[in-house]
């Protein structure tokens, strides 16, 4: 089987749990690292899939490799190839598909609960889950591409995740493992700082309060969609 080609854009934000999860189901995958300076793929042939992950940079940001990763995005949907993003990754994934990125009201970062939305279509992707406590590291939002569903949302964030076809789309980060929270409460200090107190801002002490269960609990509820999105490849 061909390689699913996992998109980093940060150095702090890699696959996570994802690819434990494709490696435990031998899911060949190959990491492909924006960050420091490998291009965009142009051709789908060589791909089974796509995984895009998170970053602190916008989509709407003069950035050189933001139009022809999107240009990738849309290929690889025209190819019915699945297209998965985690945070940045659901952003670009609706810029690619003429969706809107702004500022949420709020930031959201730290632990925080997500209610899967009541319908039959998020019922194929999450099961019996009804809601999970995921983490959250962002400050805007994107809007519901044309045709696609909102499945997922917060009490802050309407939009945490939607689908089009085999294709998902996430807000929240689900792919979360104790060194990446280790790693991003070190480089978002500032941020945390900057934030203030406000109810969806957590300090990295509280962030740790609980983590391993916390982490085990999300890991769970994050293998539910990727066994579902798996199927696609």
């Amino acid at each position: 089987m061909k390689p699913v080609a996992i998109i980093r854009h940060s150095l702090t934000e890699g696959p996570g749990h994802f690819a434990t999860f494709l490696d435990s189901h031998s899911r060949p995958w190959t990491l492909i690292r924006i960050d420091a300076g490998d291009p965009a793929p142009h051709s789908c042939d060589d791909y089974s899939g796509l995984c895009l992950m998170g970053g602190p940079m916008s989509v709407n940001d003069d950035l050189p490799w933001i139009p022809p990763l999107l240009d990738f995005i849309r290929k690889m949907m025209a190819a019915d190839k699945p297209v998965i993003g985690h945070c940045l990754g659901g952003q670009l994934m609706s810029k690619a598909l003429g969706g809107q990125v702004t500022r949420n009201p709020v930031k959201e970062i730290g632990w925080g609960a997500v209610t899967v939305v009541d319908s039959p279509l998020a019922r194929k992707w999450f099961g019996d889950i009804q809601g999970f406590e995921s983490f959250h590291w962002h400050g805007e939002t994107f809007s519901i591409p044309e045709g696609a569903t909102r499945i997922l949302e917060s009490a802050a964030c309407p939009n945490q995740a939607y689908v089009i076809g085999k294709h998902l789309g996430m807000q929240c980060h689900v792919e979360m493992t104790a060194a990446m929270i280790d790693d991003w409460c070190a480089s978002g200090a500032d941020e945390i700082a900057a934030a203030g107190s406000i109810p969806t801002v957590q300090t990295p002490e509280a962030m740790k309060v609980g983590r391993e269960a916390r982490l085990k609990a999300l890991n769970q509820s994050a293998e539910t969609l990727y066994r579902h999105w798996i199927k696609g490849l």
